[in-house]
């Protein structure tokens, strides 16, 4: 079971939440029984704290998003890496959850990267907290029903399928680095595999709304401190108006993708 100082991270209605859905799943009739419940019974522990693992996402989750970086936003980044002569894009996905994020990422470098002379090397950086939820990114299997955001050209072309399971290309997992990385932890500003951070791009959607605004802030500092000069940072919609008052402005209306307001 999560220890209280770290239940006490996230937000307290995300928290009651999950023990509402808890006490309902187990026919609690007060806080106080399901909480000796969680005491003594392990099963039940493991679900609870389950549940307070962010891994929902979706491939193209937010098509507004992925098309502003599809023609603008990676266009401009392979233009500008070209014109410093530097060899790669480097990308961080902060909460891959099941890697959905990374690999719609990397789909669209890739084919970008066919129009692109000379083309353009790229590195992702997956990294989420739970070794799960990483270990089932890295496999990049999903079910036909969680593809629903890709077009059939799309799925023809970076997937194989077996017995309903559809599995990313080989192409695109040998560009994407997936490890575990805790975004709270106070000695690290970004994932150790990528050495030194200076990303290009950074996404971090739907996931600081889900903690108190310290840990949020601490969160936000680590991504500013990973950023890259001219660099672009993506969020969810939901965080929109909490990073703008941190000090970014959003490059594009509605697009969820934001610059340093000093750059």
């Amino acid at each position: 079971m999560l220890r209280q100082d770290e239940i006490h991270m996230f937000e307290d209605s995300f928290v009651a939440k999950a023990r509402e859905n808890g006490m309902a799943a187990t026919c609690c009739a007060s806080y106080e029984d399901y909480e000796a419940l969680l005491g003594r019974d392990p099963a039940e522990q493991k679900l609870f704290n389950d549940s307070l693992r962010v891994n929902y996402s979706e491939f193209f989750r937010n098509s507004l998003t992925f098309s502003t970086l599809e023609h603008i936003i990676l266009p401009t980044l392979i233009r500008k890496a070209r014109e410093e002569n530097r060899r790669e894009l480097r990308i961080w996905s902060a909460g891959c959850a099941l890697g959905q994020e990374p690999y719609s990422v990397a789909i669209l470098i890739e084919e970008l990267g066919k129009i692109a002379v000379p083309p353009i090397d790229y590195r992702i950086f997956a990294t989420d907290l739970s070794m799960v939820d990483i270990a089932a990114a890295h496999a990049g299997c999903y079910s036909a029903e969680s593809l629903g955001n890709i077009s059939g050209k799309r799925l023809d072309r970076w997937f194989s399928h077996k017995n309903s399971v559809y599995t990313i290309s080989p192409e695109l997992t040998s560009h994407i680095e997936f490890s575990a990385f805790d975004l709270l932890d106070a000695q690290l500003s970004s994932p150790p595999s990528s050495i030194f951070g200076g990303f290009d791009l950074i996404l971090c959607c739907n996931l600081l709304f889900y903690y108190k605004p310290e840990y949020r802030k601490s969160i936000l500092d680590k991504l500013i401190l990973s950023l890259g000069r001219e660099a672009y940072l993506v969020c969810g919609e939901t965080e929109r108006g909490y990073i703008i008052e941190n000090g970014f402005r959003e490059v594009y209306l509605q697009s969820a993708i934001f610059k340093p307001t000093n750059v």
